[in-house]
């Protein structure tokens, strides 16, 4: 459940603040323990997610330094951004719609295609 929670809303890396209130990461040398648990859980979090892609989708993702961010790069590639799901929808209405059946076409090909669009939607 950790794990998930570190995915979805992103981990609390450990972080210093400078004098002009300037925020950034903490050397791994000043890592208290509770900063070593944080890290660890985005590195599990992280393992999670590669365990369960292939090359090309790894390759996508190598180069992200948490979780959330591998799982936000996945999400735009797969699902797209809120404007393409948008299209996408649109799109499917309209052949809801516009939904008949073909000259020639039987019964159960136009269920399938009837179905297919409705599991879309």
């Amino acid at each position: 459940f950790n794990l998930w929670d570190i995915i979805i809303d992103g981990p609390e890396l450990p972080q210093t603040i400078s004098k002009e209130g300037v925020k950034s990461l903490k050397p791994r040398s000043l890592y208290t323990h509770e900063d070593r648990k944080k890290v660890q859980l985005n590195a599990k979090a992280k393992h999670v997610i590669i365990c369960a892609l292939n090359s090309n989708e790894f390759n996508r993702v190598s180069s992200c330094a948490t979780a959330k961010a591998m799982w936000d790069r996945l999400e735009v590639t797969y699902e797209g951004t809120n404007q393409v799901k948008d299209a996408k929808i649109n799109i499917l209405v309209r052949e809801y719609e516009m939904f008949s059946m073909k000259e020639n076409e039987i019964i159960s090909s136009m269920f399938v295609r009837f179905t297919n669009i409705i599991n879309s939607l």
